[in-house]
C-alpha cells in the first residue's frame, strides 16, 4: 500500500474530516493525519495509530519518522516557514482556498500587510515566512482545488465531497428554505434576501431558516423584518453557533438551499471571486444534504443541482419540484467518490 500523510494544522477541519471519512477503508492507501488540538477538538477525534496530534513545532519530526510517497497539506494561510521546509524535502500537495492568494508575489504580499490586521499580519512577516508563501506554491509538486469549475493550469480537482444523507421531508411548511452559513452580510447578500422575503404575495406556507449565527446589524434586520410578515411566512434563527446537530437537522428538512453569495470577496486583502478563484462552501453543502441550492447569475458553474436565481424570486420558487431531479446517489455516492480521489492520488504519485 502507499502511505501518504494529510496534514491540518489550522483551519477547514470538515474537508480534512471528509479525507478521513473516504480514506478509511482504502485498499490502496494508507494514510496518517497530523491535526491541530484545535482541528482534533473540532472533529472530535482522539489520537491513534493514524491520528497524530501535531503542531508547528512538532511536525517536521513526526514526518522525519516515516517513508511517505506524498503529502497533502490542508491549508497553507500561515507556518510558511514550516511548509517550504515540507515542499523542499517531500512530494507535497496543497489544497487551494484561494487562487488569487495563490498567484500573490512577494510585492504584493508586502503592500497588504498594512492594508488590514496589521500586527497579526506583521507577525506572519517577522515569525512565520510570510514571504515564502509564493515560493511554497512554486515548489509544490501539485496544487489542488475541491471544484472541479476551478480547475485551471497547475490546479488539479480533488473530490472530496459526497453524499452522507437521502433526501428526506420532515417539515410541516409547504416550502422550507434554509440559508446555509453565518449571517454576515459580507459574505451573502442577506440585505437582497430581506427584500424578496418581504415582497412574497403567496398564500403558501414559507419557512425561512437563517442557517448560521445571527448578530450585529444583521440581527436587528432579521427582528425588523419579523415584525413585518404576514402569518403564512415563519423565519428561524440563531443568535448562538449552530452545532452540528442542529445544523444537520435544518439542513435534512429543506426543500432548498438559498446561496446569495457575494460575488466578490478578500483573503489576505487580495480580491477572490465567488465561483472562479474561491468555491462556495454551500456547494459542498448541496452534495452532502443531496439539496437543489439557488445561487446568484453571477457564480459560474455547471453543476445540474444548482439553480440560477431568477428576477422573480416568488415564480421561480414556486414553480420549482418538491425534490431535487439530479441524481446525487448516482454522481456523489461514497464509493464513487473514494474511487475517483484514489485515482487522483495515484496520479500525483
Amino acid at each position: 500500500m502507499k502511505k501518504i500523510a494529510y496534514i491540518e494544522l489550522d483551519t477547514h477541519a470538515e474537508i480534512a474530516g471528509n479525507f478521513i471519512e473516504l480514506m478509511q477503508d482504502s485498499k490502496a492507501f494508507e494514510v496518517d493525519f497530523y491535526f491541530s488540538k484545535r482541528i482534533l477538538s473540532q472533529l472530535d477525534l482522539d489520537v491513534n495509530e493514524q491520528i497524530n496530534k501535531s503542531s508547528p513545532n512538532e511536525i517536521l519530526n513526526q514526518l522525519s519518522r516515516n517513508n511517505y510517497q506524498l503529502i497533502i497539506i490542508g491549508t497553507v494561510h500561515r507556518n510558511f516557514n514550516i511548509y517550504l521546509k515540507i515542499v523542499e524535502n517531500y512530494k507535497t500537495a496543497i489544497i487551494c482556498h484561494n487562487l488569487n492568494f495563490c498567484k500573490i508575489s512577494r510585492c504584493n504580499l508586502f503592500q497588504n500587510i498594512f492594508k488590514k490586521d496589521f500586527q497579526y499580519r506583521l507577525k506572519l512577516l517577522l515569525k512565520e515566512g510570510l514571504f515564502s508563501a509564493p515560493k511554497i506554491l512554486e515548489k509544490a509538486t501539485q496544487l489542488l482545488v475541491l471544484d472541479d469549475n476551478l480547475v485551471q493550469k497547475r490546479f488539479k480537482f480533488l473530490p472530496l465531497f459526497y453524499t452522507k444523507f437521502s433526501q428526506e421531508k420532515i417539515s410541516n411548511f409547504e416550502h422550507n428554505i434554509v440559508i446555509p452559513g453565518s449571517v454576515s452580510q459580507e459574505r451573502r447578500d442577506y440585505l437582497q434576501i430581506f427584500k424578496e422575503i418581504s415582497e412574497l404575495k403567496s398564500h403558501s406556507n414559507f419557512q425561512f431558516i437563517f442557517l448560521g449565527k445571527a448578530n450585529g446589524k444583521e440581527l436587528v434586520w432579521l427582528k425588523n423584518l419579523v415584525e413585518k410578515l404576514s402569518k403564512n411566512i415563519s423565519l428561524k434563527y440563531f443568535t448562538e453557533k449552530v452545532s452540528k446537530e442542529k445544523f444537520a437537522e435544518n439542513m435534512l428538512c429543506a426543500d432548498l438551499l438559498w446561496c446569495p453569495v457575494q460575488e466578490k470577496t478578500e483573503f489576505f486583502s487580495q480580491q477572490e471571486t465567488y465561483g472562479k478563484t474561491k468555491m462556495s462552501g454551500n456547494i459542498g453543502d448541496a452534495i452532502k444534504y443531496e439539496k437543489t441550492a439557488l445561487f446568484p447569475k453571477h457564480y459560474k458553474t455547471s453543476k445540474p443541482f444548482i439553480i440560477e436565481e431568477e428576477t422573480d424570486f416568488e415564480k421561480q420558487i414556486l414553480s420549482l419540484p418538491e425534490e431535487s431531479q439530479f441524481d446525487f446517489q448516482k454522481n456523489f455516492n461514497k464509493e464513487k467518490v473514494q474511487k475517483d480521489l484514489e485515482n487522483i492520488l495515484k496520479k500525483l504519485l
